[in-house]
């Protein structure tokens, strides 16, 4: 799963925890492309309540491969709403990049006045 994925998982964590029943037929769909093994599911279903079973699902997913979350996405049928959140959020979600310019990162202590703005190149002909 993308970062960017894991990101808007746990970013929404609550809310899905509150809003999506995951023993019908989010489990069922997860289970049927191949996102969740057989053990994955009766373990899921053996928690004790279902805010329980939605958060060990939220567990498993990010480590289920590229497709777990698109899957997780179509499993969604029943809560078109939770759907559009999630894409939503995917939308906007970035994965931070670096603020520094690379050249700092091995440069440390060392600024771009350091360094000289021009050079020469001597070449000799024979």
């Amino acid at each position: 799963m993308e970062a960017r994925d894991k990101q808007v998982l746990r970013s929404l964590r609550l809310e899905l925890g509150a809003e999506v029943l995951v023993e019908g037929l989010v489990l069922q769909y997860l289970y049927q492309e191949g996102v969740l093994t057989e053990s994955h599911v009766q373990e899921i279903k053996a928690q004790a309540t279902g805010l329980r079973k939605t958060m060990l699902l939220l567990d498993i997913l990010p480590t289920r491969g590229p497709k777990a979350f698109d899957a997780f996405l179509d499993s969604l049928q029943e809560f078109p709403w939770v759907r559009e959140k999630l894409e939503k959020a995917r939308e906007e979600a970035m994965v931070e990049l670096p603020a520094a310019p690379l050249w700092k990162a091995h440069t440390k202590g060392v600024g771009p006045d350091d360094f000289p703005r021009t050079f020469s190149v001597h070449v000799t002909v024979s």
